[in-house]
């Protein structure tokens, strides 16, 4: 697309969204809720509050409900041990991952299948 053809359509665009913005403007319902949200933020400062100790208030589960997830999580199954014995030279090997240098070359060498085979 030429940038000429990028401009014009983003102009449109932002025509459109200027005047729904417009429209959002006259709208009664908006009006009410702005007038709301500066007496409540008037009265919250009147008063010391924050908008967090008025959920407190009036749900007290709300604070509970925000704490991380990490600590509700249960924990993680610790990995298993598992030990290979080489057929070909009688190696054996104990490793809780696939991250283990002499067990990569196995698989490398022999094929992960076969290699998971020697499991014991």
């Amino acid at each position: 697309m030429s940038r000429l053809a990028e401009f014009r359509k983003l102009e449109q665009t932002l025509a459109a969204q200027l005047a729904e913005l417009e429209a959002m403007k006259g709208s009664t319902e908006l009006k009410k809720e702005i007038e709301f949200e500066e007496k409540l933020r008037d009265l919250l400062n009147k008063y010391g509050f924050s908008l967090r100790d008025i959920i407190n208030l009036l749900d007290p589960q709300a604070g509970r409900r925000s704490a991380p997830a990490v600590a509700e999580k249960s924990p993680r199954r610790a990995r298993q041990v598992k030990q290979y014995k080489n057929p070909h030279n009688g190696e054996i090997i104990e490793t809780k991952g696939g991250n283990h240098k002499l067990l990569k070359e196995w698989k490398a060498q022999y094929g992960a299948d076969e290699v998971e085979s020697w499991v014991s």
